[in-house]
């Protein structure tokens, strides 16, 4: 660095990056600026500039000057590499000013302490760091030792767990060819050793967030869900909370989706196709990533659901992995989940794809329909998606009103628009198979059979045959 380089550099005065010290007998103070530079964006340390005037007047520079600045650099952990530069002062030909630059801090990396005791930046201010601000970033450092899901749940036995859910998902993954079929018969204990879900026979809390029935104990295992009036939050139609484990999270989610979203319908050729505004593959591909991704460590977290007259979003509490924006999201990129051990369940159960691609059959369903692509915003809270509403219904067609025609006097009224899906999946199929009907509307196996036996009970549809047979619609009335 030259003279002119440093003149061009301290024209400004000082700022978030960058700190002038008139002699390094600040040097102690100094080094807490350097503590808080690399746990903040970075910066420049100048010794021999006079703050106020921005007088460059250098300072003699010894042997002795030289370890003291060493032997303060050496009290920074973890141990910084710094380079340190002697400009030389044409005014003062005795005297150097010293330039040091250090890095700014990358998520992923452990926090710096100066003796112990960690600095950052606040505008241009240095203050030392919160508490909960170094160990949200030890833990980032340290994912193994101090990730959530990676703890012992030490108040919960296997008995506390829901074996439909456990069963279930090792279906879906044997059907989905990501689990061998031997595992059907293994106990849930081997299934959660499978599933690395427990250490040393005690349950991680990963399991508690995948598989519990009672949840007492974890009030963020909760989805807020509402649907407001307008545009704003003044005003609410509908207002639920809802606690429990991953796959009761989902299926309440999609259920309010469903309550609240119109249903649209369609003639192509002699098919009539009646399809949510939203597309379901992509509601439930933001909900599970809301779910399988969020930071789980605040206990007042949750993931919310708002739908409001021209968007619904999605927000959980977390944030994007290193690298990842707002902007480059929708590209394809390499996963790198915040759960990865419930998001390698959730893989292994076909509930989840690897590789990054999630964001992106979001963005495919939604241009198929001819509809604008999400988009996500980084808000105080965490991080949120958000489709957007096309609210005139397709070709003109109430579905509401006009289903009733298609399959009996007063099916209309009687069923909501997943029933209706699912009436149009059985008219144009009507040897479909719960677990694909399941699938296109993005709920659990369990769930759907709890909406086909409601169906057949208030006498919509009829199951003919077992293994190989098929659903008949009942036309007319229903009592």
């Amino acid at each position: 660095m030259t003279i002119e380089d440093l003149k061009r550099m301290i024209s400004n005065g000082e700022s978030r990056t960058l700190e002038l010290k008139k002699t390094t007998g600040e040097l102690k103070d100094a080094m807490h600026t350097a503590c808080a530079f690399l746990n903040t964006e970075g910066g420049w340390l100048v010794f021999g500039v006079t703050p106020q005037s921005l007088k460059i007047q250098g300072q003699h520079v010894s042997d002795s000057t030289q370890r003291e600045i060493a032997q303060a650099l050496s009290h920074i952990y973890p141990v910084v590499n710094t380079r340190v530069e002697y400009v030389d002062v044409p005014e003062h030909l005795d005297n150097k000013v010293i330039v040091l630059h250090f890095d700014g801090w990358v998520w992923g990396n452990e926090p710096y302490t100066y003796h112990g005791c960690p600095y950052y930046k606040m505008e241009s201010t240095t203050k030392e760091m919160p508490r909960s601000m170094f160990e949200e970033r030890l833990k980032a450092a340290n994912p193994h030792k101090f990730s959530w899901e990676k703890l012992l749940a030490c108040d919960f036995q296997i008995t506390d767990l829901n074996e439909n859910h456990i069963m279930n998902a090792v279906r879906m993954g044997v059907r989905g060819g990501r689990m061998p079929a031997s595992s059907q018969s293994l106990s849930i204990e081997d299934i959660l050793a499978k599933f690395s879900l427990v250490r040393n026979g005690h349950l991680l809390q990963a399991a508690v967030a995948l598989f519990a029935k009672n949840i007492e104990d974890y009030p963020q295992l909760l989805l807020r869900m509402a649907r407001f009036n307008g545009f704003d939050k003044q005003e609410f139609i509908d207002n639920q909370r809802v606690h429990g484990d991953f796959f009761d999270l989902l299926d309440a989610g999609m259920d309010f989706c469903f309550k609240h979203l119109n249903l649209h319908g369609r003639v192509v050729g002699l098919q009539r196709e009646e399809k949510l505004e939203i597309p379901v593959e992509a509601l439930r591909e933001a909900l599970i990533n809301a779910l399988c991704h969020r930071s789980y460590d605040s206990i007042s977290g949750s993931v919310s659901l708002a739908i409001y007259d021209d968007r619904l979003e999605i927000e959980n509490p977390g944030r994007f992995p290193v690298g990842i924006t707002p902007e480059n999201i929708m590209l394809f990129h390499d996963s790198k989940p915040f759960n990865p051990l419930i998001a390698e369940t959730l893989y292994k159960c076909t509930w989840l794809e690897s590789w990054g691609s999630g964001v992106e059959r979001m963005k495919e369903a939604r241009l198929k329909e001819h509809l604008a692509a999400p988009y996500y915003e980084i808000r105080p809270d965490g991080i949120a998606i958000v489709f957007k509403r096309n609210l005139p219904t397709l070709d003109g067609i109430d579905v509401g009103n006009n289903v009733g025609n298609n399959v009996g006097n007063n099916v209309g009224n009687n069923v909501g628009n997943k029933e209706k899906i699912i009436l149009e999946i059985i008219r144009n199929t009507p040897s479909v198979t719960t677990p694909q009907i399941a699938d296109k509307l993005g709920v659990t196996q369990r769930h759907c059979e709890r909406i086909l036996s409601e169906m057949k009970k208030q006498r919509i549809i009829s199951r003919v045959g077992t293994k190989g047979g098929h659903w008949e619609i009942i036309e007319g009335d229903n009592e």
